[in-house]
């Protein structure tokens, strides 16, 4: 079946989509930037990039790292990340919901006649 793949582009700067969502996600779950990246097959120094331009974007950080020491560094997501996240999810179940019959009308178009 069809779905929607949905990507928020900010003004003035910066986009928001399903692989930020998800490198958030990750986050959240690891506690960690490096752990999150490795979970989706992302290297450390991408995973940071993604962070630095997600929080680059907002006019508060998504993300805090604390750096590493005798119990190791970690991240996690802020409140106003928890929100974004949250807000994204809700988005694509609506725009989802809204499309169903358009999507389902689009596959049968695309599907290869035997």
């Amino acid at each position: 079946m069809a779905h929607l793949s949905i990507r928020i582009d900010l003004t003035p700067s910066g986009r928001l989509g399903p692989g930020k969502i998800l490198l958030m996600e990750k986050i959240a779950e690891h506690g960690s930037i490096s752990a999150a990246g490795r979970a989706m097959g992302m290297s450390y120094r991408r995973a940071w990039e993604l962070v630095s331009e997600l929080n680059a974007s907002f006019q508060e950080p998504l993300v805090v790292a604390q750096t590493g020491g005798r119990s190791g560094g970690g991240a996690a997501l802020t409140p106003i990340g928890q929100a974004v996240v949250s807000r994204y999810r809700e988005i694509e179940k609506v725009a989802s919901k809204a499309s169903e019959s358009l999507l389902r009308a689009v596959q049968a178009s695309a599907q290869k006649k035997a």
